[in-house]
This record gives C-alpha cells, sequence and structure tokens, in this order.
C-alpha cells in the first residue's frame, strides 16, 4: 500500500458500474480513500456532507451533459477541489474535448481531460500531480 496517498479521499463519479469498481479497487490499492457515486446527484448529495481532494468525474452520465454541470456545481462549492473530466465521448461521437487553455478550464470547470479507456497508471499520476499543489 503507498502510504503517500493515504488519508487523500477520491470521489469517482460514474455511471459505468465496471469503471466504477474497477477504478475503486485500484485507488484504493494505491492508498486513497476512495468514495463513489454512480449519478449526478448521488454526487451532489455526497458533497453535502464531504469533502473530497480530487473529484474523478464521468462526462456523460444520466443527462449528456451531467459532467460539465458536476464540475461546475463541485468547483462552486469549492474552487480548490481538482475535478479531472473521464470520457469516452470522443470514441463514441468522434467530438474531441480538452482543457488545455485557462478559458477553457475555465468554461468547463474541470482541470484535466482523460480519454477512456483511461490507464489506471495514468489516473493515479493526475491525481498525485494535482495533490502535490495542495
Amino acid at each position: 500500500m503507498n502510504t503517500q496517498n493515504a488519508g487523500k479521499k477520491v470521489l469517482v463519479v460514474d455511471d459505468d458500474l465496471d469503471f466504477l469498481t474497477q477504478t475503486q479497487v485500484n485507488l484504493e490499492a494505491a492508498g486513497f480513500e476512495v468514495e463513489t457515486a454512480e449519478s449526478q446527484k448521488q454526487a451532489e448529495e455526497y458533497l453535502e456532507q464531504n469533502h473530497p481532494d480530487v473529484a474523478v468525474v464521468d462526462l456523460m452520465m444520466e443527462h449528456l451533459d451531467a459532467g460539465f454541470a458536476l464540475s461546475y456545481h463541485i468547483k462552486k462549492k469549492d474552487p480548490k477541489i481538482p475535478v479531472i473530466l473521464v470520457t469516452a465521448v470522443t470514441s463514441e461521437t468522434g467530438l474531441e474535448f480538452d482543457a488545455s487553455t485557462d478559458e477553457e478550464r475555465l468554461w468547463v470547470k474541470a482541470d484535466a481531460f482523460l480519454a477512456k479507456p483511461v490507464r489506471i497508471e495514468q489516473l493515479i499520476r493526475e491525481i498525485n500531480r494535482f495533490l502535490e499543489g495542495k
């Protein structure tokens, strides 16, 4: 177990239960405390009482823009919580999303985008990159 990540809370929100479970198991193996939610609504309820260190949010859930709306909600609650949007939208639609400029990040309210399938090493690297700044 990685003690460097001990006590760091990661909220993972995705309506794909396989992705949710696999990500939770892998992040816990890396030493993170992981909470999960299966929808924007469930995540917003969790956020009323809790404060994660990082949020990993699927873009398309119960609504096509649920990830954007949830990112906005998270940033409104606490702008310091890093939000990593994960999405299969590129493989499903051919459209590419990016948040590489300050203007795009301001509009999107996400700090990073990762395309599914996400390699767990890549996700852990992104999470740690944001946690180093905290």
